[in-house]
């Protein structure tokens, strides 16, 4: 096996791992932020308040994210809205419709795997934990110092 087209292109790695490393990192803390409230509105007992945030998230999760990505980026240039609104420089990059599929699929992940969290967290620990005063940001339901 020949390793010199391997170690002739070594820099071209490098830069696809950067890339890679960045978009990764950029889409988690994205679809962190946006995962957090919606995830928080996905528990309402309301229809028309969860409704919305089940469909989005039954959508991206039930599609493959290729198949995501190719409707991001080929299709957005199929209507004439998007490329003449100020978007279009930003959908017409192939870096950035990778980003906005990665952080739109995060996101919904991210919102079940809370929506989880919040809505198995056992009545009681609250209970405890605000008869105890302690404040809201710190109520954990896997903390052991919190449990009573």
């Amino acid at each position: 096996m020949d390793f010199s087209i391997i170690a002739d292109n070594i820099g071209i790695y490098f830069l696809g791992l950067k890339n890679t490393l960045i978009l990764v990192s950029a889409s988690l803390a994205i679809g962190l932020f946006f995962a957090i409230p919606l995830a928080v509105l996905r528990t309402s007992k309301n229809i028309l308040i969860s409704g919305p945030i089940n469909a989005y998230t039954y959508f991206f999760r039930g599609t493959p994210l290729l198949v995501q990505m190719f409707l991001i980026y080929y299709g957005m240039g199929q209507f004439e809205s998007v490329k003449n609104s100020f978007l279009w420089p930003f959908f017409r990059e192939a870096y950035f419709c990778a980003l906005f599929a990665f952080t739109l699929n995060t996101c919904a992940y991210t919102i079940e795997i809370i929506r989880g969290a919040i809505e198995n967290t056992p009545h009681g620990e609250v209970e405890a934990a605000k008869r105890r005063h302690v404040p809201v940001s710190e109520i954990h339901p896997d903390h052991p110092a919190q449990r009573i």
